[in-house]
């Protein structure tokens, strides 16, 4: 008998990331999706809802906390961006697959690591979901591109 492939759910209601096998949760996490609401428009820093797929994985086997721009990790004597907002540890990068969220990738939806691991649990980011940084490092590890991703109210 074969075995389902994972699935990422997403409530923004419950601030909390599922991964599921079929109908089995396998992990929980806590996360932060956007303040600014939910919705797909351009430069709305909203959180889109709906059906996606992980388009890319980056930052494997960086260290922790590493901090990416363009997700490209910064070196050590780089200064940081002018930003709050940092991108840090792992990037799992979300491709909208339906009409109203196919934006998605040229948005730069991506759930990924935070400096802002005291804000997860509420609402906080801009548009992405922010994960705590071993958390994202242990879900990287347990999907792979192309699993489905739903982000619901």
């Amino acid at each position: 008998m074969q075995k389902s492939r994972p699935h990422i759910q997403v409530s923004v209601h419950d601030q909390e990331l599922k991964l599921r096998r079929g109908r089995k949760i396998i992990r929980r996490y806590p996360v932060s999706t956007s303040r600014f609401g939910v919705g797909s428009e351009e430069n709305s820093h909203k959180t889109p809802l709906g059906k996606f797929r992980i388009s890319d994985k980056v930052g494997e086997a960086m260290p922790a906390g590493t901090i990416f721009v363009g997700r490209v990790p910064l070196r050590p004597d780089d200064p940081l961006p002018p930003t709050e907002d940092l991108v840090l540890s792992r990037i799992l990068w979300l491709d909208g697959v339906e009409a109203h969220n196919v934006n998605t990738r040229n948005r730069f939806i991506y759930i990924h690591g935070t400096r802002h691991e005291d804000k997860i649990g509420e609402p906080d980011s801009h548009g992405c979901i922010r994960m705590r940084n071993a958390d994202v490092i242990e879900l990287f590890d347990l999907v792979d591109v192309d699993t489905p991703v739903t982000i619901r109210k």
